[in-house]
This record gives structure tokens, C-alpha cells and sequence, in this order.
């Protein structure tokens, strides 16, 4: 392990695990957000991938209003047991990304290498990655879902996740290693790891009209952690939990039940726009975040198992999913 990592300022407010109640406002400073939005979530999880559109829409439309918080849930653990047949394994963990991208409509790699073995090399890098802002943050985890969802190859090393998130702009890539390697983001992901196995008792059995409805989740070592996604609305008066894959109008009425008047549907963004703010659209994601004729002038189209992934023309030059040529590899 390094020393502890270097942090920036601007991301700190990410690594706290405290409810805007507990915050202390120092003399001078702002208050802290009304409403803290605690997004638990894994880099490697279908449903979460699957959430994007909705999750990116909600994070348009209450910008600068909220704390939001991402807590890794660490999916797939370092003590899992290893499958006893790991080309079966794989076969039947493609044919369930499948059987989720028929609701969800996200794409899916052509082809699996295989089942990832930890979630934990990528939850450092995204941990890691908050200590240089939330552009960055939002960036590498981008890229760390599409390691697995669009390339099939799964950051689930600590080499692979360094090497899928270069080019990301902004990332100190030099920074990022030493800091997911350090003691400090290490034990913040243990806290979140931990955070994630605390549920609130509402997600305990979980009744809703969804392919994935979210009740929590028994692991394998006998634990009980929230169903990926989750997003848990908090304020100093109550709390809401949006567990599981939902539609855009479950979190927003979870907003308008704790803080009326706070959520801001955002408009969409012309499409150039779109691709320029986001650097990276799946069709699902264009179609709620952007209006007008698509693609725009210059989006490189990646091709997967299920459907496009749209780049902007300055992501694709260092994008892993374009090959030197310009071309999608498959």
C-alpha cells in the first residue's frame, strides 16, 4: 500500500458517508444541500448500467441542489468462490446480461471474456478517481461500466481498470494509480462496502411492477446488502429508498415527498450538445437527453451485441472500444 492519497478539494464532499443533517457548516460557509441522494451502485452491475438514462436525466435536473453520493457496493468480493467451471459460468452470465438488456435496452458486449472476479480494482479506480472532481469521477466510472458492457472485458484487475479509463479528460492517470493503490481509498471503500450492507428496513422486502424490483439482497458470506442499483433520498426530516431498476418518475416523486419544488426537469440538449456534455451516449441515453436528428456531425457509432454506443469524436480517439483506424473492434 502508498501513503494516503492526495485529495482535491472539490471532490471532498464525495467520500463522506454523513447525511447533510450531520454536516457542520463552518461560519461564512454555504449550508450544506437540503436533500442528500446516496447512490448505491457497483461499476460492473448490469441493472446499474442499465439505470444510466434515468440516473443521467436525474442528475440534469437537480444540478447544484443536491449532495449526491455513490457508495460501491463491491458486487463480486475477493472472497467469492471461484466457479468450478469458468467457460459454463461465463456462457450462463452472458445469457443473463441478455435476458436484463431485454428491459433495460443497454448494450451488451458481442462477446464476454468472462465473469468478473472482483469488483474491487475497479470501485478503487472509481474511488479514486473523486479526489480529482466530479468530472472525472463521472468519467472514470463511464469507463470502468463499459469495460465490461461494451469491450467484454471486465475491470476486474487492477491493470485493466488503470488501462480502460486512459484518456479521460482531466484524469491525472499517474495520480489515479497511486491513489486507488493507497491505504486511504482502500478503506474508504471498505466503509462503503460496509454502508451498502446497512440497509434502511424498507428495501428488506420490496413489492413494485419492475423486472428487477430491488428487495435487498442476502450474500454469499450471510450478509444483507441493498439490490444494485439503489438510490436512497435523505434530508433531516425523513428518508425515501428507490430501490432497484424504476422509472424516472419513482425518484422524482421520492424528491417532491421530501423536498417539493426541488427537482427541475431539465430540457434536452441539441445534439451536438448531448454528445459533447456526455462524451458517451447509448441510444436509450440519447433519446431522454437529447432532441433533434441523430447522430450529429462527426459521433463515432461502436457497434455492440445490442444496439450503438455514440462517442464524441474527441472520446473516440482514446476510446478502448475504437481501434487506431477509426474502427469498432468486435
Amino acid at each position: 500500500m502508498t501513503d494516503e492519497p492526495e485529495r482535491t478539494p472539490a471532490a471532498a464532499g464525495g467520500a463522506t458517508s454523513r447525511p447533510p443533517s450531520a454536516r457542520r457548516t463552518a461560519p461564512g460557509e454555504d449550508p450544506p444541500p437540503l436533500l442528500e441522494v446516496v447512490e448505491y451502485t457497483d461499476p460492473l452491475c448490469p441493472w446499474a448500467w442499465g439505470s444510466e438514462p434515468v440516473f443521467r436525466r436525474l442528475r440534469a435536473s437537480l444540478t447544484g441542489r443536491v449532495h449526491w453520493r455513490r457508495v460501491y457496493a463491491v458486487l463480486f468480493d475477493d472472497d467469492d468462490d471461484p466457479p468450478p467451471d469458468p467457460v459454463a459460468e461465463t456462457a450462463w452470465y452472458a445469457r443473463h446480461l441478455a435476458d436484463i438488456g431485454t428491459h433495460t435496452l443497454a448494450p451488451r458486449a458481442h462477446t464476454l471474456s468472462r465473469v468478473a472476479a472482483s469488483s474491487w480494482p475497479s470501485s478503487l479506480a472509481a474511488k479514486a478517481a473523486e479526489l480529482q472532481g466530479p468530472e472525472v469521477a463521472d468519467g472514470v466510472l463511464r469507463r470502468l461500466r463499459e469495460s465490461v458492457f461494451v469491450l467484454g472485458e471486465p475491470a476486474d484487475t487492477s491493470t485493466l481498470a488503470l488501462r480502460c479509463v486512459q484518456g479521460v479528460p482531466g484524469l491525472d492517470a499517474d495520480r489515479l494509480a497511486r491513489d486507488a493503490a493507497s491505504s486511504g481509498v482502500r478503506q474508504q471503500v471498505r466503509a462503503d462496502r460496509a454502508e451498502a450492507r446497512r440497509p434502511v428496513s424498507e428495501v428488506l422486502s420490496v413489492r413494485a411492477e419492475s423486472p428487477h424490483p430491488g428487495a435487498a439482497k442476502e450474500t454469499p458470506d450471510g450478509e444483507i446488502r441493498y439490490a444494485l442499483p439503489t438510490l436512497l433520498f435523505r434530508t433531516p426530516a425523513g428518508h425515501r429508498a428507490v430501490p432497484g431498476w424504476r422509472p424516472f418518475e419513482a425518484y422524482a416523486g421520492a424528491v417532491d415527498a421530501l423536498a417539493p419544488g426541488l427537482l427541475r426537469t431539465a430540457p434536452p440538449l441539441d445534439p451536438a450538445g448531448a454528445l459533447e456534455r456526455y462524451r458517451s451516449l447509448t441510444d436509450p441515453e440519447r433519446l431522454v437527453l437529447a432532441e433533434g436528428a441523430w447522430p450529429p456531425p462527426g459521433a463515432v457509432r461502436v457497434d455492440t451485441g445490442q444496439g450503438p454506443l455514440w462517442l464524441y469524436p474527441h472520446e473516440a480517439q482514446l476510446h478502448p472500444a475504437v481501434t487506431p483506424d477509426g474502427s469498432a473492434p468486435r
